[in-house]
């Protein structure tokens, strides 16, 4: 048996408590029920003071929101990919791997793929970004020496009129001040998305870890005769939602292979490039795969109009044939969530939180729907 180092002090631990055993007796002065709104109504004063004290809290916990918005934001996106990852880390559980090894085993995965994304993919985006950005210029020279627009600009005197915006734009002081700030703006916009992606990958891998520890403080929170059925409702969520996030990955990722296959037989250019973005837009439910098509069908049109033609034909194809059948496959583990609703919570998750908004409103959608029909539901069919 190992000795102690002397002077050295227990690690303090916040456990649960131990569930109460005993029942309380019912005659006791402090056992009885709680007190009903007729009497609070008969205590004027009390009522007033807990009112404005309710209305204080409510209060300050809009300021604090208001007021660290970033912060919700990152920890709602880190416990997001933490629930995408414990289906991961339960299956491994599964075969007889404990959970701190395969935290380590995913965590290593993780960041294997994004090393491997970076080493591989992130110099030719860098290339062929400045690929683009050098053709540019050309692209544009070629499109105002074209006959169309020539013809066009005759009749409308578009040249002249983009000519004389300009120059009124940069005479303005302001307006040059602000494209400066803008410069500034947008160094320190990359700074905080790095110092906010680091903060999200540290909160992953602490929600990864302490997932199962949470959702027991969480469960003790919830009255003893209806825990039971609140873990049940939660664990269906946390399960539906991990599933969910890992649907829409393998998703993602077919839907951006297909679409670099299908670029690098055409001829596309910018293929790689164009297939990260098509990744990218294709977490987003229901109208990513839509705006990665626009996206990609535009620079398309470079390399001639059958090539936009094909490229278009072939790919909304593919949509279907996702539709129909990839995801039904992939996702039946996953959220369920009817049409209607699931463009409502995509537009209004969008519009709240930005792109954050429209990947969580799907599972937040499914959450809610789940527990109208288990809660609110069985409970007007007993009435």
């Amino acid at each position: 048996m190992a000795h102690p180092i002397p002077g050295a002090q227990p690690r303090v631990r916040f456990d649960i408590p131990e569930e109460p055993g005993i029942a309380v007796d019912s005659t006791l002065p402090g056992a009885s029920e709680p007190a009903t709104a007729a009497s609070m109504f008969r205590h004027p004063i009390y009522l007033g003071f807990m009112g404005t004290v309710g209305v204080g809290i409510a209060l300050f916990l809009s300021y604090i929101l208001a007021n660290t918005q970033s912060l919700v934001l990152w920890i709602v996106t880190a416990l997001f990919i933490a629930l995408g990852l414990d289906p991961v880390v339960r299956w491994l559980e599964k075969r007889k791997v404990p959970r701190p090894l395969g935290i380590v085993l995913v965590l290593l995965a993780l960041l294997a793929v994004v090393a491997i994304f970076f080493a591989t993919l992130i110099p030719t985006i860098i290339s062929q970004t400045t690929q683009l950005a050098t053709n540019a210029p050309i692209w544009i020279k070629d499109f105002l020496n074209s006959d169309l627009f020539k013809q066009v600009d005759g009749q409308y005197h578009v040249l002249d009129t983009v000519n004389e915006q300009v120059a009124k734009f940069f005479q303005d002081a302001q307006a040059v001040g602000g494209i400066f700030g803008g410069v500034l703006g947008v160094g320190s916009t990359i700074a905080n998305g790095l110092f906010g992606t680091l903060i999200v990958l540290v909160l992953s891998l602490y929600f990864l870890a302490s997932l199962p520890s949470l959702k027991a403080w969480g469960y003790r929170l919830a009255p003893r005769s209806r825990r039971a059925r609140v873990e049940e409702l939660s664990e269906e969520i946390t399960r539906g939602v991990g599933n969910y996030v890992i649907g829409q990955v393998c998703v993602a990722v077919l839907n951006a292979t297909f679409a670099f296959i299908l670029m690098s037989i055409l001829g596309v250019p910018f293929s790689v490039l164009l297939a990260f973005v098509v990744a990218l837009l294709a977490f987003i439910p229901l109208v990513g795969g839509m705006i990665a098509a626009i996206v990609v069908i535009a620079v398309s049109l470079t390399a001639g109009w059958q090539t936009a033609l094909i490229y278009a034909i072939c790919y909304f194809a593919y949509l279907q044939f996702e539709a129909y059948f990839i995801s039904p496959r992939i996702m039946q583990k996953a959220v369920a969530v009817p049409g209607a609703v699931a463009v409502i919570s995509v537009i209004a998750g969008g519009s709240l939180l930005g792109v954050l908004g429209a990947l969580i409103a799907i599972p937040t959608a499914a959450a809610v729907m789940l527990l109208v029909k288990e809660v609110y539901i069985a409970r007007q069919d007993k009435n």
